[in-house]
C-alpha cells in the first residue's frame, strides 16, 4: 500500500495548474487536486508566488497534488482584460516596487498612479524605483523625457515623493543606488511591477549577481519594452536573511482591480482626506461642481495637475467596466 505524506510549502512559479512548490531546501512539481481551490475562486489564476500551500504525496509519484491553501495576508493583483477578472501576481508580500525608467522607454507616471493605488488597495507599502537613471545625463535620450502631454520626470517624481512616496533613483547599468535599494529591501518579500522595458530583469541582475536571466532590447519602433519575463517567479537573494524578490511580466497598461469607483478618492493618498468634504459631499463628481475640494486642492497646487487627470481617467473606466 502506497503511503502518503502531507508537507506545507511555498509557491515559487507556475501557471495554470501545474506550479513549482518549494518544500524546505526542495523544488517539486505540483498540480492543484480537482483543479479548485476555495480559497481562489473568483481570480483569473488560483495561485502565485508567495502562496503557501499543503500538498500531498504518494510513494514512487514524482509530483505533489495541492490540496489546500493558507489564507493570505493580501494579495497584489491586477485586472485581466482577457479573462475579466483579477489576475493574483504575488501574495504574502512585505513590500512592492514599482519600477520605471526616466527614457527608454519613456516615463510613464499614470502608470505608477494606477500600480501604488493597487499597492494601497491590498495594504501594502510601495515605493518607486526609478531605474536607468544614467539616461537623464545622455544628451541622446533627453530629448525623449517628455512625450505628447506626459510631464518632466524629474517633477513628477518630486510629486510623489511630495506626497509620501519614497523614491529610489538607480542604475542597474553602472550600480548608482543599488545598495541603498538592496539595504531597504533586506528582510522582506517584495514584488517588482513596471512596464516592459524599465529594465526589472537588469534590476534583479544587479541586486543578485550571477543570476542567470533574459534582458531585452527596447523595441526601436514603438519605443518600448518587449517582454522578458513570461510568469511570475519568486528569487531569493544570496546570503540574505529572507529576502526574496518577486519578478512580474512586464504590462503595457495596468487596470486596478477590485476597487469601486467611488472608493477610489480613498486610495490615492493626498485625495483621501478630502473625501466627502465637497459640497455634495461623496456624490460629487469632482470635474464640475461648485464647492469641489478635490478641484480647488488642484488649483492650489496640493494635488498635482497630472495625478488629477490620471484620477478622471481610472475613475471613468471603472464606471464604465461596470455598467
Amino acid at each position: 500500500m502506497k503511503k502518503k505524506q502531507l508537507l506545507k510549502g511555498m509557491v515559487i512559479r507556475g501557471s495554470r495548474n501545474v506550479f513549482t512548490v518549494r518544500f524546505e531546501n526542495k523544488e517539486i512539481e505540483c498540480r492543484i487536486k480537482g483543479k479548485v481551490l476555495k480559497a481562489s475562486e473568483g481570480f483569473y489564476n488560483p495561485l502565485a508566488p508567495g502562496d503557501l500551500v499543503e500538498a500531498s504525496f504518494e510513494d514512487g509519484t514524482s509530483y505533489g497534488l495541492i490540496t489546500g491553501l493558507e489564507e493570505r495576508k493580501n494579495g497584489y493583483a491586477r485586472f485581466n482584460q482577457k479573462g475579466q477578472a483579477p489576475q493574483l501576481l504575488a501574495a504574502n508580500v512585505d513590500l512592492v516596487l514599482c519600477v520605471t525608467s526616466p527614457a527608454s522607454p519613456p516615463f510613464r507616471p499614470r502608470f505608477l498612479d494606477r500600480a501604488l493605488l493597487q499597492a494601497d488597495n491590498a495594504g501594502i507599502p510601495a515605493v518607486i524605483v526609478c531605474n536607468k537613471y544614467d539616461l537623464v545625463d545622455d544628451e541622446a535620450e533627453a530629448s525623449s523625457l517628455m512625450d505628447g502631454d506626459w510631464l518632466d520626470t524629474e517633477e513628477r517624481l518630486s510629486d510623489f515623493d511630495r506626497i509620501g512616496f519614497q523614491v529610489f533613483y538607480v542604475s542597474a547599468l553602472n550600480g548608482d543606488g543599488i545598495d541603498d535599494l538592496k539595504d531597504f529591501i533586506a528582510g522582506k518579500t517584495s514584488v517588482l511591477v513596471g512596464q516592459s522595458g524599465v529594465g526589472k530583469s537588469s534590476l534583479i541582475k544587479a541586486l543578485i549577481p550571477g543570476l542567470e536571466i533574459k534582458t531585452g532590447a527596447i523595441n526601436e519602433k514603438f519605443d518600448r519594452g518587449n517582454h522578458v519575463t513570461t510568469q511570475a517567479v519568486m528569487l531569493d537573494l544570496p546570503q540574505e536573511n529572507q529576502t526574496r524578490i518577486i519578478d512580474t511580466p512586464g504590462i503595457r497598461r495596468f487596470a486596478p482591480a477590485g476597487i469601486k469607483a467611488d472608493d477610489l478618492i480613498l486610495h490615492m493618498r493626498e485625495f483621501a482626506p478630502l473625501a466627502g468634504k465637497c459640497s455634495y459631499g461623496l456624490s460629487c463628481s469632482h470635474e464640475t461642481e461648485i464647492g469641489c475640494k478635490i478641484m480647488e486642492a488642484v488649483h492650489a497646487g496640493v494635488i498635482h495637475e497630472d495625478r488629477y487627470e490620471s484620477f478622471l481617467r481610472i475613475r471613468e473606466e471603472m464606471i464604465n467596466n461596470h455598467e
